[in-house]
């Protein structure tokens, strides 16, 4: 009679099998989208609130356009506010405003939102939220690409300019757009899942303040025009209001709804 063998003794070729499946699982876990429930009158506001920014942010947008391409209403004021920051200056200011530029610029910008994005990626269960930020920021960029060299607005005088010089078209302003929508992507995303009022009024008094502290950077380096930087900030609006949109239609539920499609979960608490 041959000897027992030991029950405890799993064949080896089962673990692989097991830890494929198990690995096939998380990965699979990361593109399911957490639908939350709320309250109708709260899926109501954030519907109004995402038309409202899309079309203040177009209406904005085309009104600076006229005046850049016509040389009227709000753009008679470009001058007026260049000189105003060109007699602003000084050496503490300057250093301030190079950081800013530095930190928040075309190299340093897509370094902070590659370690946002990846670090989110890896501690989240879920990619819905990254993807979203990562779609805005792109979103951006495309804009403020495609946009300048069909305006061809031109900067400031390059003797005006505090760093390298830049013959590149100014409107808009992609240090402002990018850094727009960024932090207001970033407050709306963590915001709106958390809920809590005190976070929310933190979190987009810090958007506000960068978004300020980039456009007076812009402004007192002299590298663009106050309508370059107006027409970034109504362009983000529009490209926030479009994602709080499409988050809403995808992730928001109210009582009596049902939790939709085979990719969906329902939120737990927390972020």
């Amino acid at each position: 009679m041959p000897p027992a063998r030991d029950p405890s003794l799993a064949p080896a070729t089962a673990v692989p099998g097991r830890r494929l499946r198990g690995r096939w699982a998380s990965w699979h876990d990361r593109f399911l989208v957490e639908e939350r429930f709320v309250a109708p009158a709260v899926r109501r506001r954030l519907y109004a609130t995402a038309a409202a920014l899309v079309v203040i942010g177009l209406v904005a947008f085309v009104v600076l356009l006229v005046a850049v391409l016509t040389h009227s209403g709000i753009e008679r004021l470009d001058r007026p506010v260049e000189r105003w920051f060109d007699a602003q200056r000084s050496g503490d200011a300057t250093r301030f405003m190079t950081v800013l530029a530095i930190v928040f610029g075309p190299v340093g910008m897509p370094i902070i939102v590659l370690i946002a994005l990846v670090t989110w990626i890896v501690l989240a269960r879920h990619a819905w939220r990254p993807a979203l930020l990562l779609a805005g920021m792109v979103s951006g960029v495309v804009l403020a690409q495609v946009l300048a060299p069909i305006v061809r607005h031109p900067r400031p005088p390059v003797g005006q300019m505090l760093l390298d010089p830049d013959h590149t078209y100014s409107f808009p302003s992609g240090h402002v757009l990018g850094m727009s929508d960024f932090f207001l992507l970033v407050a709306f995303l963590f915001s709106s899942r958390i809920g809590r009022r005190w976070f929310t009024v933190v979190a987009y008094t810090i958007a506000v303040a960068c978004i300020v502290a980039q456009v007076i950077s812009r402004l007192y380096l002299g590298y663009h025009w106050l309508t370059d930087v107006s027409a970034s900030v109504a362009l983000s609006l529009v490209v926030v209001g479009t994602v709080i949109a499409i988050d809403t239609r995808r992730t928001v539920r109210v009582p009596g709804e049902r939790i939709e499609g085979a990719h969906s979960v329902r939120q737990t608490e927390g972020t």
